[in-house]
């Protein structure tokens, strides 16, 4: 004998409604290039673009309850797997460019106790590059440090 299926309590249709809203709220943070990588379909997309070009407080919050009444006709899995996949990828390129920003402030405080440890993990760096570039980032010269910074995340990156 088949029991009938619960139909979701009110609650339960609203906290999904609210999940798949913070979705598109999500959805609407990410640059066009990265909403291309997200499979949305056409209305989902028209939509998620046309709130990017809105000013107002209140126009912008209809938008996103419209994008979250979207939301309800389509599969989230996919959606949502793409968009973790987008912000995973983000959280790691913060962490390179913080790991590269760590290293160069380390290098010019503390010159040649750091550059040792630095080249003993990064052992392709040119070494007589490296400390003329922090000495002159030490003496303060004008985009030293910039330059610092650059040849770091190219050897770090590499």
């Amino acid at each position: 004998m088949n029991e009938p299926l619960e139909k979701p309590s009110k609650t339960q249709r609203k906290n999904q409604m609210i999940a798949l809203q913070k979705m598109g709220e999500k959805l609407v943070s990410l640059s066009v290039g990265e909403l291309q990588k997200i499979p949305l379909d056409s209305d989902l997309a028209e939509a998620i673009m046309h709130t990017k070009t809105l000013k107002g407080h209140e126009a912008i919050r209809r938008q996103m309850q419209y994008i979250g009444r979207l939301m309800r006709h389509t599969d989230p899995v996919p959606i949502q797997a793409a968009l973790e996949a987008i912000l995973l990828q983000s959280q790691q390129g913060k962490a390179h460019f913080h790991q590269i920003e760590r290293w160069r402030d380390q290098l010019i405080t503390e010159g040649d106790t750091q550059l040792q440890p630095f080249v003993e993990q990064f052992p392709h760096a040119d070494v007589q590059h490296l400390r003329q570039l922090i000495r002159h980032a030490q003496q303060e010269r004008l985009g030293a440090t910039k330059e610092l910074f650059r040849y770091l995340k190219e050897i770090i990156s590499s």
